[in-house]
């Protein structure tokens, strides 16, 4: 069953903040890894404990998406940020988890 990939606009301003390139690597594994299977967990796509920014993070190289699924066959990405050392870092401020 494919999913629907929908953005909020927190993740929409977010995406925009990176190069093109690096857009173009993450819109390419969100579209990988979220359309057919995103709760089954792997070395990409990975549960996390209850925070304030999503259930689910895919990893992307350096690049974090944060999302939920819904019952109706809906990924909503919520954020997305990158990782220097230990830091989750979005828009260029840190964020803890």
């Amino acid at each position: 069953m494919r999913f629907q990939i929908v953005f909020t606009p927190r993740a929409e301003v977010d995406l925009w903040y990176y190069k093109v390139y690096e857009q173009r690597v993450i819109l390419d594994a969100i579209k990988r890894h979220l359309e057919t299977e995103p709760l089954v967990e792997s070395q990409r796509r990975k549960r996390l404990e209850e925070n304030l920014l999503a259930p689910w993070e895919l990893r992307v190289g350096d690049h974090r998406v944060f999302y939920t699924v819904e019952e109706v066959a809906m990924v909503t990405i919520a954020r997305i940020g990158h990782k220097e050392y230990n830091d989750l870092i979005i828009r260029g401020k840190k964020v803890e988890l």
